[in-house]
């Protein structure tokens, strides 16, 4: 029997609002993946829409937890960050990388840190500087445009875009680094919505969009890029795990859109889980 692949989730974790470690977790386990998790906090909710939510920093235990780690001597197939609350836990994943990274181990970072066109309230305006340092020790970078936008230190403006502008943000997206990049919330017709990625060892861009659905449902980010890192684990150009992560959020918000659910509550990507596989299996590298 084929080794098992083993990746290391590294999220705060919110109790309720499916967002973070809540999502990572099930969905790269449901693609057959042994899911390791390094909590950075714990919170009651996530800050999307909720107030009085309850927040532990767990800054002071991560290494420890990598050091501890080391001397057993765990290896990963792939890291996978998301969240970080502050420069500290960046320059503390800086290092785990370099503690955990060995060959062909792949390093995947989801710059979470702002959306519709600003950084989040809780970061001082210098932060993307902290996560563009970061950014450029990962192999795979997921951000969404605004996230773009303040880590190549350029305006942001809404779309729709032009195939060409977006095919530029990914290019100047790669030379801080990374070999492959996604971004996403990308439209090219204000009708459709999806992400565009481009490899860099192969050259290919490619773009998967479906029809925009309303509300915004939090958590649809970390959704996505779960299902990503799970595909590319799974074997997947880079092509194909965009589309796939694509198609597993799409219809994860479809099914929450039919059902009515409070758009802060994320989700329903667990109807979903067992037939992630099998579409990660359908698309063949």
């Amino acid at each position: 029997m084929q080794r098992q692949k083993r990746a290391l989730a590294i999220h705060d974790i919110s109790c309720f609002g499916r967002c973070s470690l809540t999502v990572a977790l099930p969905i790269i386990s449901a693609a057959g993946i042994e899911t390791t998790v390094m909590p950075t906090a714990v919170l009651s909710t996530h800050t999307g829409g909720f107030t009085g939510f309850t927040y532990r920093d767990l800054t002071q235990d991560i290494l420890p937890i990598a050091n501890h780690w080391q001397e057993l001597e765990l290896e990963f197939d792939a890291i996978y960050t998301g969240f970080l609350g502050s420069f500290e836990q960046v320059d503390i994943v800086a290092k785990i990388f370099d503690m955990l990274k060995k060959e062909n181990v792949l390093i995947v970072v989801d710059p979470v840190m702002a959306d519709y066109g600003k950084l989040y309230s809780i970061f001082p305006p210098n932060f993307p500087e902290g996560m563009r340092k970061l950014c450029q020790k990962a192999d795979v970078i997921v951000p969404n445009l605004t996230e773009a936008a303040l880590l190549l230190d350029a305006p942001y403006h809404d779309g729709p875009h032009t195939p060409k502008e977006i095919d530029d943000i990914l290019r100047a997206l790669a030379s801080l680094g990374p070999k492959q990049v996604v971004v996403t919330g990308v439209s090219y017709d204000g009708i459709h919505l999806g992400s565009a990625s481009f490899d860099v060892n192969t050259g290919e861009f490619s773009y998967t969009g479906e029809t925009r659905i309303e509300p915004m449902y939090h958590g649809t980010g970390d959704v996505f890029a779960s299902a990503l890192v799970a595909a590319l684990l799974g074997g997947r150009t880079l092509a194909q795990a965009n589309e796939i992560a694509v198609r597993f959020t799409v219809a994860s918000i479809a099914r929450t859109k039919e059902s009515g659910t409070d758009n802060r509550f994320g989700v329903n990507f667990e109807a979903g889980l067992a037939g992630l596989k099998d579409l990660i299996a359908s698309l063949s590298a």
